[in-house]
């Protein structure tokens, strides 16, 4: 098993960066995506859309407050290209299987006590 993978996140997101730091401390490599710095193609949201769905879209966010109706409605795609930042965090791919979050089972998977 390779221990690199891909996440994607905002630089500044604390979530994010306690996630990356336990990832390098096990012994990962982490290649960083920053979102917001290397906005994803429309494609690219569309294939993190396909796995794992709406819950990518982070409807709690201050981001996701600040919208209004109109801009509610859009396609998911076509929010997260907008607004980079109204992704739920990190988002990480490994060898074709997909985490979203930095919750208790993710940490499991990359074998981090939680």
């Amino acid at each position: 098993m390779s221990k690199t993978l891909k996440m994607y996140g905002l630089d500044y997101c604390s979530t994010v960066q306690k996630a990356q730091k336990a990832l390098k401390d096990a012994g990962w490599t982490v290649e960083f995506h920053d979102v917001k710095e290397d906005t994803p193609s429309k494609a690219e949201w569309t294939k993190m859309l396909d796995a794992f769905g709406e819950k990518l879209v982070n409807r709690a966010s201050l981001t996701w407050r600040g919208m209004s109706e109109e801009e509610r409605s859009a396609a998911p795609e076509d929010m997260l290209a907008a607004k980079p930042a109204l992704m739920k965090r990190p988002a990480i791919e490994h060898e074709g299987q997909h985490f979203l979050g930095w919750t208790a089972n993710v940490k499991r998977a990359f074998g981090i006590d939680p």
